[in-house]
């Protein structure tokens, strides 16, 4: 039954964050934002939802670890798991933005979670607030400095949507996610209870893969489509939203506590050196071009973040 619970809570988060990415591209794209833009910010948002939903549901029924797990998990899955099996379909091209501003910010939001939780094991009210406005901040900076609209770009046909359809995707959308995250939550600690695993553990494995179903999805039809709309900057963006977003919102309403020490001596570490890793796969050995030998680089390191966790 618990297997049963997180499969169709699964189920219902990738079709509720299929549905509210299409209702936030079809808004954005009304209100004339650039694809960068749009790829950094409404796209990474809409993917992030599951983690968010999921990870706040999660810290107020007392599972902080499942929340923080989920989040560290789903940041290592985008770049490890993602990222590698869509470097396997094709190669992708890199922006110059991707070391100016996009892995930055990434990392700048992973070391302020790293040392928040390494001075006391807790996430406040005023830390969530910290890294939230550090959001806020960027996003201004990327609405501020978007390069030139251009609508032919950009859109595709199925992405056209009448205004009705973007609120119907957008309200059922809403509801997938919160159905699906009580699913997930409800089976995914369940089992950790009935075969003695740790909170830590499923939410950095099960969870968290479950929830980065979403950007998998997008990357994966993107290259099948040779759509370039999804891109680095997407899942970079995705992990920025997680740390940011995911974790800023969740401590506002509820202190995010650390119980399992090993999120902090080991998870997060995995999280640090994969996201460091991808800057040197992106200037090594070939400047702003990343192919299917980084994509084994990056599932072999993301196998091995495996094993080590279980």
């Amino acid at each position: 039954m618990n297997f049963l619970l997180i499969i169709v809570g699964i189920v219902l988060l990738i079709l509720g964050g299929d549905w509210l990415l299409k209702s936030a591209v079809a808004l954005s794209l009304k209100l004339k934002i650039s694809k960068v833009v749009i790829g950094m910010t409404v796209v990474s948002f809409a993917t992030s939802a599951p983690e968010l939903i999921v990870s706040i549901n999660a810290a107020l029924t007392g599972s902080s670890d499942l929340a923080l797990g989920n989040v560290i998990g789903s940041n290592v899955a985008n770049l490890g798991l993602v990222l590698g099996i869509t470097l396997l379909l094709g190669s992708m091209g890199v922006s110059k933005d991707f070391y100016k501003l996009n892995w930055p910010v990434m990392m700048i939001a992973s070391l302020l979670l790293y040392f928040f939780l390494l001075s006391d094991s807790v996430i406040v009210w005023w830390e969530g607030l910290f890294l939230f406005v550090f959001l806020i901040c960027f996003i201004v900076y990327l609405l501020r400095s978007q390069k030139e609209f251009d609508l032919d770009d950009i859109i595709e046909e199925e992405i056209l949507l009448p205004n009705h359809k973007t609120f119907f995707y957008f309200l059922i959308g809403g509801l997938g996610l919160w159905g699906g995250s009580e699913l997930l939550i409800k089976g995914a600690t369940s089992l950790a209870l009935e075969f003695g695993v740790t909170e830590r553990v499923i939410g950095v494995t099960l969870v968290s893969i479950g929830t980065s179903v979403p950007e998998l999805a997008a990357s994966v039809i993107a290259v099948l489509k040779k759509e370039k709309a999804i891109s680095l900057g997407n899942l970079i963006g995705s992990n920025i939203f997680n740390i940011l977003a995911v974790i800023g919102i969740t401590s506002i309403i509820t202190p995010v506590s650390l119980s399992d020490q090993r999120l902090l001596s080991s998870d997060i570490l995995w999280m640090l050196a994969i996201s460091f890793s991808i800057l040197l796969m992106v200037l090594l050995p070939k400047k702003f071009k990343l192919n299917w030998v980084n994509g084994v680089l990056l599932l072999g390191a993301y196998c091995a973040f495996i094993y080590v966790i279980i």
